[in-house]
């Protein structure tokens, strides 16, 4: 019998570590939460000082009953759950589910899976940290008063199934806003002119107009850039300033949860869940060859700090492979500027310089591979040098114009060499070189249009990001609440981008007119700051529920009383194609569909169409509300697919355009809606208000 008992929560990681501390040592697995509140009730006495009511969550019974007897006959318990607030809650309620009051009891936490790691942690053990369970605990009782009150609401007044929580939905706020954004944007007609200049025995380089008598120029008519160019092509183009420079390009910084997410999104194409799954296999541990190595630290953080000793490898092999020339001669700044890191562990870097990617290559999957390159070469290039770059500037005057041309030209790759970003590649600019008082021969000078652009939908990229920086949520929330959003059908994901759906609309009108405070961005970061006073040891977690929760009771009541029941099915004059009875609209995950009165006993269902009231403009029949197979809402003509093809994400008014005979559309909002062109290349309607 071991003399010691370790606690982790995977078991992925229990053959590991059971190797590096041998046999005084047994080492089983929690397989995460060991207790939580019941999933049948709301779990908090909120007439008892909110006391939440733990329970052991089913089915870890026996696996507690079997961990129970170990502890008994070990004279030493370690818990060794992960590194953050959550590990710091399971190992508390480890304490109390195993009954270990009375025995000798060791918190440790190690940011990576070696055996330098775990032993020096086994050497400095410390206490439970009640500050960071507090601020857990917090966070858990806030998001079950949240969740478990409004989602009945939604079930009574919409129907069953869905959901509402803390987190969630301020995010479905952020995309719908978003969506709302690029529905009412009117995009607006611009120019810019070039002109190709060249010297007298030099090469041809293009400067572009920038202001007009010192002022930024604005074009916003083809007739206002021909008559700029006219005035260009009878005066002479004259430099009145030449620099050259350098400019360097500072390194990135190691990875945390966030920029992993975003990067493998960007470069790799994987969802952020697929990418929080592939890197807990590389943290928790793959067979090299006979061993079973973690070989990426931590994976849930956003510390952008690095252990010394992994700067120390990172400089010997950085010199060995590239040369003394591409070692960073300044620290990476270990300050972020975020006020509410998490500080506790390391960003996320390989445990071992030993494994280069394409040395196990073999041992891992594609997909592994191409995660852990990533990790890898980001981290070796946040400790290179950065990159140098000679840079060339030129102010050349027309008349009352002035044009900009310039250029840059990579000296020293620096941490390029392993971390190039894609736009990077395959950059050339031409190189030129002009003196003061030079007059410059001129080719041609060129309009060109311009439309302004809406801005994108969310890709989980750019969803990621936008939560990072208004402070919503925590690194391990990212992946799951977009998971969550999908799952609910709130959102659909088409072509990487994510779109609302009609019953994501729904849910989010309700709460932005009832619980405007919950779905509010700032304060749900305000929130994440206090969570972070509570792990600090500066507030008392159940302060921070006594203050949301009475305002927030008094809101749900309110709005049980005045939200009416939504009926989301409306009767039809289509009969079933099964039964004959006239069938029904419902509300399915993409929105309506019609269906059968009789369901269960008949599962007729047909497509839902709505008529617009406008006739298609290339064969007049009817236009018709429609959706994709993702959920999506488009303007399609009811002979879509069999002798029309016209479709439109914009609603069509019926009319052509009278410049180029393409549809006319609708675009912006009730108080700013114009009448444009269906045609991109087409400028009718862009410029004046119809």
């Amino acid at each position: 019998m071991a003399d010691n008992l370790v606690i982790v929560e995977s078991a992925a990681k229990v053959n590991t570590i059971s190797r590096f501390l041998g046999k005084n040592y047994k080492v089983e697995a929690s397989i995460g939460h060991v207790r939580d509140l019941p999933k049948s009730q709301l779990g908090v006495d909120v007439e008892n000082n909110y006391e939440p009511k733990y329970i052991t969550i089913r089915g870890k019974g026996e696996l507690l009953q079997k961990m129970r007897k170990d502890a008994k006959n070990a004279k030493c318990i370690y818990l060794a759950t992960d590194p953050d607030r959550e590990g710091e809650a399971i190992s508390w309620h480890l304490y109390y589910a195993l009954k270990l009051q009375d025995k000798k009891v060791c918190r440790i936490t190690f940011n990576e899976i070696t055996e330098q790691a775990v032993k020096e942690a086994i050497k400095h053990p410390r206490d439970i940290n009640m500050d960071l369970v507090d601020a857990q605990q917090a966070r858990r009782v806030l998001d079950r008063l949240v969740g478990y009150q409004i989602s009945p609401l939604l079930w009574k007044k919409i129907r069953k199934g869905l959901s509402a929580g803390r987190v969630q939905s301020v995010t479905l706020r952020l995309i719908s806003d978003r969506d709302k954004q690029i529905k009412e944007f009117v995009e607006e007609e611009y120019w810019s002119i070039t002109a190709n200049l060249r010297q007298e025995k030099g090469k041809a380089f293009e400067a572009t107009l920038d202001s007009k008598d010192g002022k930024k120029v604005e074009i916003h008519s083809e007739s206002e850039a021909k008559e700029i160019i006219e005035a260009c092509e009878q005066g002479e183009f004259k430099v009145v300033s030449s620099k050259k420079g350098t400019r360097i390009r500072n390194t990135v910084l190691p990875f945390t949860t966030s920029t992993m997410q975003q990067e493998a999104a960007k470069h790799l194409g994987f969802s952020t869940q697929k990418t929080m799954n592939i890197a807990q296999q590389l943290y928790e541990g793959i067979k090299v060859g006979k061993k079973e190595v973690g070989i990426v630290t931590y994976i849930r953080t956003d510390s952008i700090r690095i252990a010394d000793k992994a700067k120390e490898e990172a400089e010997v092999y950085i010199k060995a492979k590239y040369g003394e020339q591409y070692l960073s001669e300044q620290k990476v700044k270990e300050k972020s500027k975020k006020s509410n890191v998490q500080d506790a562990h390391e960003a996320i870097r390989p445990t071992y310089m030993e494994y280069e990617p394409q040395e196990i290559k073999e041992y891992l999957s594609r997909d592994q591979f191409r995660l852990y390159q990533m990790i890898w070469n980001r981290f070796l290039a946040s400790q290179m040098a950065p990159a140098q770059f000679e840079t060339y500037s030129i102010k050349i005057e027309n008349g009352v114009y002035q044009f900009k041309a310039s250029y840059s030209l990579q000296l020293f790759d620096g941490f390029l060499k392993v971390y190039n970003l894609e736009e990077e590649k395959g950059k050339k600019e031409a190189k030129f070189n002009v003196a003061e008082g030079d007059v410059l021969g001129c080719g041609s000078v060129i309009p060109n249009q311009h439309f302004t652009q809406p801005p994108a939908h969310f890709s989980e990229a750019t969803l990621v990001k936008a939560l990072e920086e208004n402070g919503v949520g925590r690194p391990s929330t990212y992946a799951p609440t977009i998971t969550t959003l999908l799952a609910r059908g709130y959102i659909v994901k088409e072509s990487k981008m994510l779109y609302i759906t009609e019953l994501g609309e729904v849910v989010n009108q309700i709460m932005c007119e009832y619980f405007d405070e919950i779905v509010d961005v700032d304060f749900t970061a305000n929130m994440e700051r206090i969570l972070d006073e509570i792990a600090s040891g500066n507030v008392e977690w159940k302060e921070i529920i006594k203050s949301f929760y009475p305002h927030f009771h008094e809101t749900l009541v309110y709005a049980e009383n005045q939200i009416e029941n939504i009926d989301l099915t409306e009767t039809t004059d289509i009969p079933c194609d099964k039964c004959g009875t006239n069938m029904i609209v419902r509300y399915g995950k993409y929105g309506k569909f019609l269906g059968c009165p009789n369901f269960p006993d008949c599962n007729g269902t047909k497509p839902w169409f709505e008529d617009i009231g406008v006739k298609c403009p290339e064969c007049g029949g009817k236009i018709l509300l429609k959706k994709s197979k993702k959920g999506r809402t488009y303007y399609g003509c009811e002979y879509n697919g069999e002798s029309c093809e016209f479709m439109s994400w914009d609603k069509p008014t019926g009319e052509k355009c009278p410049v180029c005979g393409e549809a006319l559309v609708e675009k912006g909002n009730s108080k700013n809606k114009k009448i444009v062109c269906r045609n991109q290349k087409c400028n009718y309607g862009k410029q004046n208000k119809n």
